[in-house]
């Protein structure tokens, strides 16, 4: 396959993120031509220049139609706020390029069905930005289940939590708008959901409650304005199977940094895994005398593919920016027709689905089955 022109909207954190990604992706795999950073698209033409010099793009503008007009892009990568999304990826869809879009699809469900109409017509590769799925731990998680290590699994716990909105005297921005979705649930509840999605398919039925544990915050001019949305949920949740599972999301959690803690449980045995400790999990399996039963951690290393193209030794550890390259590398699969993991649009509309169905059950305060 040729070298892919890469097209990049947004550099913010995730933007950052995608551009170290196209620049490592063949470093690091080695297996493919080196991908060519065309163009780069910035809200201000000052910063669109200065970025795309740090970042090693050829071109610059402050008008991200022009980049997705230019005929030498073959895949945009979209890091800007949720509310952007839809009209973005469609655009780029349209003009015959690959996606990869950061999550969630789009704050409205109609938005996100018209994301995933335009890439069938398309008939191009569009993916979502879930990279925990991507790390070497998780892959030998979901090896393990399938292998029956745990026996038949029966419950999971997962929780996400994060303190970036914990102080309730940090200024009013744009996550707590009602235009940026519900709030937890689908600005950061839905990596967990991917983790669901990729270890045990989605998601059957919900219940859920959501709070605001601050009803306005103040403003940087003076004066406060009412949170719009919730940064914390708690979900009941019935999965294929028969297995039920709980999430709980905080993103004012004080002290939790990153942290997505899983435990699933099994009829022989169970596996603990925390977000914040990514290259470790935990293994119990029932077996053996009662007396030395206990969990086992078990490091990272390069027996748990791909991390083997990063560390040659175990205990070292990767990186969120690492599994990014990965997914970039997964990405590039799908586009030369190979086998990939990765969340596609389709399998992205379900989880946004899921998202919506959370929220449907807490304003109907009922159970709401998921088709």
């Amino acid at each position: 396959m040729k070298s892919l022109g890469i097209g990049l909207i947004g550099t913010g954190y995730m933007g950052k993120c995608h551009a170290l990604a196209w620049n490592a992706v063949k470093t690091v795999f080695g297996d493919i031509e080196r991908p060519r950073l065309i163009h780069l698209a910035e809200a201000n033409g000052d910063l669109a220049e200065k970025r795309a010099s740090e970042f090693g793009f050829e071109k610059a503008t402050a008008d991200w139609r022009t980049l997705i007009a230019d005929s030498e892009v073959d895949v945009v990568s979209i890091t800007t706020p949720n509310q952007f999304h839809a009209e973005m990826a469609i655009a780029a869809l349209e003009a015959g390029k690959h996606v990869w879009c950061e999550k969630p699809m789009a704050p409205a469900y109609s938005d996100a069905e018209r994301m995933l109409k335009t890439a069938r017509a398309a008939g191009k590769v569009a993916v979502l930005g879930y990279n925990y799925i991507q790390n070497p731990v998780m892959r030998h998680i979901r090896a393990l289940i399938e292998q029956g290590a745990i026996g038949a699994v029966n419950h999971i716990r997962v929780e996400m939590d994060e303190d970036f909105m914990a102080d309730p005297n940090a200024f009013f921005y744009w996550k707590s708008e009602l235009s940026a979705g519900y709030g937890a649930l689908d600005d950061f509840a839905v990596h967990p959901l991917s983790l669901l999605w990729y270890l045990f398919g989605h998601v059957e039925a919900v219940i859920t409650d959501m709070v605001k544990p601050y009803g306005s915050r103040p403003l940087k001019e003076g004066g406060r304005r009412d949170v719009e949305n919730y940064d914390a949920a708690n979900v009941l949740m019935r999965l294929g199977g028969g297995i039920s599972a709980v999430l709980m999301a905080n993103r004012a959690a004080w002290g939790r940094k990153g942290r997505i803690a899983l435990q699933i449980f099994g009829s022989k045995g169970s596996i603990a895994y925390d977000q914040e400790r990514m290259n470790e999990f935990e293994l119990y399996q029932a077996e053996g005398r009662a007396s030395e039963q206990g969990f086992r951690k078990i490091l990272a290393g390069p027996a748990h593919l791909p991390y083997d193209r990063f560390i040659p030794a175990p205990g070292h550890g990767l990186g969120f920016n690492d599994l990014k390259i990965i997914e970039c590398r997964e990405l590039i699969r799908a586009i030369s027709g190979e086998p990939s993991s990765i969340v596609t649009f389709e399998d992205g509309l379900r989880i946004e689905k899921s998202v919506h169905a959370m929220a449907q059950s807490f304003h109907e305060r009922r159970w709401i089955e998921i088709e």
